[in-house]
């Protein structure tokens, strides 16, 4: 499959490309390249090729779930600049 210069000067329209001739021409060969190796692929018999979501076996990449310890209220309140009734104070976002 090809690609002509007006598909190429259309999708650089649509994209709000502004292409030289130069660069044009050279799209227009490069979007041939890839459109060719797209319908290569197409061709390829995949009938007996499970469908994957990875390219790596992966199986269980996150840690265990296990109890841990973590601040209390307190602790991560010392921390703040300011804090009123058990809770973090920051300045309004909004008014109302």
């Amino acid at each position: 499959m090809s690609i002509t210069l007006q598909e190429v000067e259309h999708i650089a329209h649509l994209s709000r490309l502004a292409l030289s001739d130069e660069q044009k021409a050279k799209m227009t060969e490069t979007l041939g390249k890839i459109l060719n190796f797209a319908n290569e692929l197409q061709e390829l018999d995949v009938e007996n090729v499970a469908p994957t979501t990875h390219s790596l076996p992966l199986k269980n990449v996150l840690r265990d779930d296990e109890p841990r310890t973590w601040l209390t209220q307190e602790e991560a309140l010392s921390h703040a600049p300011q804090s009123e009734n058990g809770h973090f104070k920051v300045p309004a976002v909004m008014e109302g």
